[in-house]
């Protein structure tokens, strides 16, 4: 399989060389040349497959440059018991009203983001020895993507992380989960703004390609293709453990921020599997669900986004959007290409003609959540099933709840565990939420941050004097 840029400027590549670049060099995203579906047989024969092999499974139909048996030890190494807290990796956890969990934060930085990097620090250590080179990953993070991918790359050959945060925008465990890492190729960096900004700083450097090539910059946000491959994963698994006969479907909601979470479902669905509606919520930085509901796109500039309860999903540009505008205009790279010159010379773009066709041919339905709706949701799951959710899939459940169907699974996608965001568990049910016992402690570490402004030179210069040569 090759793959291709949404903005039609590149040539066609195989994943192992996409893994490695990121962003691509006109701008656009990587996507497949053509999507591989999966049959009904085929989808059938998976069942009481282990999550490493059907790791294995979907991702041999995108990975089709890496030998079967290197895949195969690969998706194995990542999905391990001993990295996970859950045997089956993802549990299924039912709650109440035709609602369950899919438990996607057993994971050791206890986030859904763990279930994709997990298997990138297998394949980027593997790609980077084959090759005998060596990659500087720069990425943003609004909390859980920076832990997760720092965990996952740690202490690996050739690899140097730095990771940019919003300062001050994250909750205590969510910076203690990264700045107390003190491996000497991880580097923290806090810039003073929003999430989108420090976003932007990582574009910007990633179409600056005589720096791109000189200091070898590669992505692990969901720019890159092999994150979203690994997410389209857990979808699989989530309709393989919640139906028992071919056909039958399956609607997911997912708390959205960088659309990165729900395009692999997207994906999952447009490969064949029986998929009803993807629900995407969001929390009152709204752009998506106004897209959805209206069809115009709209980001806002980074004073107007609010700073949430629900803090991952404190996003206005969301990343990957591009590739499923992509889809939505006929896979046209030329117009999608206009369509992100017109929102950066006007600040939007109007889809609305398309609209008919987000749900009855995609799926999609949408809807937001409040500060009080996340509390009051925290605290009625709680009464009635005993589970306690995070903040971000407190939003998931809330606006799944308006489109459960009789005889239809709602799947509600976890987001990370509760303990991340302790002060909003204890506003919602009075007492914090208790983190597991090997991080007790993590918030009384050492931590090692550099703290700068939201500026591209200062962070450019950063890069140069610590980057992996």
């Amino acid at each position: 399989m090759k793959y291709i840029s949404t903005r039609g400027g590149m040539a066609p590549q195989p994943f192992s060389d996409i893994l490695l670049e990121g962003l691509a060099p006109d701008g656009g995203l990587a996507v497949p040349e053509q999507l591989p579906l999966v049959s009904a047989e085929t989808l059938e024969s998976w069942r009481g497959l282990s999550y490493a092999d059907l790791a294995f499974e979907v991702l041999s139909l995108f990975a089709t440059d890496i030998p079967a048996d290197d895949l195969r030890r690969l998706t194995r190494a990542a999905y391990t018991q001993g990295t996970f807290s859950s045997e089956d990796i993802v549990p299924l956890r039912p709650l109440d009203d035709g609602l369950s969990l899919l438990g996607l934060s057993e994971g050791p930085t206890l986030a859904f983001k763990d279930m994709a990097m997990q298997f990138l620090g297998q394949v980027f250590e593997y790609v980077l020895d084959k090759r005998g080179t060596t990659l500087n990953i720069v990425g943003a993070t609004s909390g859980d993507t920076g832990s997760a991918a720092e965990y996952a790359l740690r202490g690996k050959r050739g690899v140097a992380v730095f990771m940019l945060s919003p300062h001050g925008r994250m909750s205590a465990f969510q910076r203690a989960q990264m700045y107390s890492l003190q491996d000497e190729n991880i580097h923290n960096i806090a810039v003073r703004g929003v999430f989108d900004e420090a976003q932007d700083i990582v574009k910007a450097l990633a179409g600056d390609l005589a720096f791109k090539t000189k200091y070898r910059l590669g992505a692990v946000n969901s720019i890159n293709w092999a994150r979203i491959a690994a997410q389209v994963v857990y979808y699989f698994h989530g309709w393989l453990r919640a139906t028992d006969k071919p056909g039958q479907q399956v609607s997911f909601a997912v708390p959205s921020g960088n659309f990165g979470n729900i395009l692999s479902g997207h994906i999952a669905r447009s490969m064949g599997l029986p998929v009803r509606r993807l629900v995407l919520a969001t929390n009152e930085n709204n752009v998506l669900e106004e897209f959805f509901r209206t069809g115009v796109y709209r980001p806002r500039p980074a004073e107007q986004t609010y700073a949430t309860s629900s803090p991952s999903m404190d996003i206005s540009r969301a990343s990957n959007f591009e590739r499923f505008v992509f889809d939505l205009v006929g896979r046209d790279a030329g117009r999608v290409k206009a369509l992100w010159e017109a929102l950066a010379r006007d600040g939007s773009f109007d889809l609305s003609d398309l609209k008919p066709q987000f749900e009855a041919r995609y799926g999609f339905v949408s809807g937001a959540s409040s500060h009080d709706d996340r509390l009051a949701t925290i605290r009625s799951v709680y009464d009635a099933t005993g589970v306690l959710v995070d903040p971000h899939t407190a939003d998931g459940v809330k606006v799944a709840r308006d489109f459960v169907e009789p005889g239809v699974p709602m799947l509600v996608l976890e987001t990370a565990l509760p303990a991340k965001f302790s002060e909003t568990i204890e506003e919602a049910l009075g007492r914090p939420a208790t983190p597991p016992g090997n991080l007790a402690d993590l918030e009384s570490l050492p931590q090692r941050v550099e703290i700068m402004d939201c500026d591209q030179a200062e962070v450019r210069r950063f890069i140069e004097a610590h980057a992996k040569v």
